[in-house]
């Protein structure tokens, strides 16, 4: 027997050899003749957390209904093992030149997603697709079935910090700002423990409310959240705000990345002097107006260097500078690096430290 199919017994094993827990079984709301199996692709610095938030809800669905209703396999490129953007391994079961097939695919990445894809990943999807496989994707995994046009006139989300990347890049799918997305025979999530709401979702179309809640709550996940809630805390909640026209200001400065404000067009927006914006930026955020306004722009231009592949030109036109010089100065005292440099040192598996 070879080392793979070795691995793959020892998983599909575990269900039946786990440990059943003292409550009673949770019934299925439909027979099942057979489990689904989803293949989860792996990409180079896959985040594990959205991964690992992707699979344990199958494991307890099985633990909980005592039958075996996901089965489930990872997939590299070439076989070997892959590396999580943490550094911990996982190792494949499957690589692409296996002619396995699932009842699902579903990509997993983070950063980087360019990392995996190449002819022999988008040729491996199409056939997935033709032969009317679902194809979902976890994190930036979105790029990935993007890049093979499987997304185009699809509804699709992704990490919200790259969310805006994903729509200029790919002007043929419509960016969703959701935590999941269901359309047709495509399932995109936003990563993190947005994975584990696509999956309870999942878990409750084809096996009832019951046992999806049962899942939940083995993760002391007191609330299933809908598709549609926001990725992102609000101003208020994230900086820790209590003054309502500073929040306002706030989500000015977030809604014109591309067209800046200037700082009394939002006084004016508010009904507050720019003595007092500037006097309660300085309290409240230890920095000015004019520096936080300059850090969001700076923190947008870094992400479409990272997911996009928009020349420096045109990432500062769209962060909103006059000219690619300025960007290029601020963007360096900044960084520490220009928007060239940390394009490459990203491509090379360096995460940046956020500023």
């Amino acid at each position: 027997m070879s080392a793979t199919h070795k691995r793959r017994v020892v998983q599909r094993s575990a269900v039946r050899n786990e440990p059943l827990s003292s409550i009673p079984p949770v019934l299925t709301s439909r027979p099942v003749t057979a489990p689904d199996t989803i293949g989860f692709l792996l990409a180079p610095r896959f985040s594990l957390m959205a991964f690992v938030c992707a699979v344990e809800p199958l494991r307890v669905a099985n633990r909980l209904a005592r039958r075996e209703l996901y089965r489930w396999e990872t997939i590299s490129s070439d076989g070997a093992p892959v590396m999580a953007s943490n550094r911990m391994t996982v190792v494949a079961d499957q690589s692409v030149r296996d002619r396995s097939r699932y009842s699902k695919v579903i990509v997993c990445a983070g950063f980087d997603p360019e990392a995996l894809y190449d002819a022999r990943i988008a040729r491996w999807l199409k056939s997935h697709d033709r032969a009317g496989t679902p194809l979902g994707a976890i994190d930036t995994g979105s790029f990935i079935l993007a890049y093979a046009g499987l997304l185009d006139g699809y509804r699709a989300c992704t990490h919200w910090e790259s969310l805006d990347s994903l729509q200029s890049q790919f002007p043929c799918l419509i960016a969703d700002p959701g935590l999941f997305v269901v359309d047709r025979s495509r399932y995109t999530c936003a990563g993190g423990t947005a994975a584990l709401d696509m999956m309870l979702h999942f878990v409750s179309v084809q096996h009832g409310h019951r046992l999806a809640a049962a899942v939940a709550e083995q993760f002391i996940y007191a609330r299933m959240r809908e598709s549609k809630e926001h990725q992102r805390m609000g101003p208020r909640e994230r900086q820790g705000l209590s003054d309502p026209s500073l929040v306002k200001v706030i989500e000015t400065m977030e809604a014109r990345l591309e067209d800046p404000a200037s700082i009394q067009e939002l006084c004016t927006a508010v009904r507050i002097s720019r003595r007092r914006l500037e006097r309660e930026f300085r309290r409240q955020l230890k920095v000015t107006p004019q520096r936080y306004y300059l850090n969001l722009r700076l923190q947008r231009a870094r992400t479409q260097l990272h997911y996009t592949k928009l020349s420096v030109v045109e990432v500062a036109v769209s962060t909103g500078f006059r000219s690619s010089a300025q960007f290029c100065r601020s963007y360096k005292a900044w960084a520490g690096r220009t928007p060239t440099e940390d394009r490459s040192f990203i491509h090379q598996g360096i995460e940046p430290a956020l500023s």
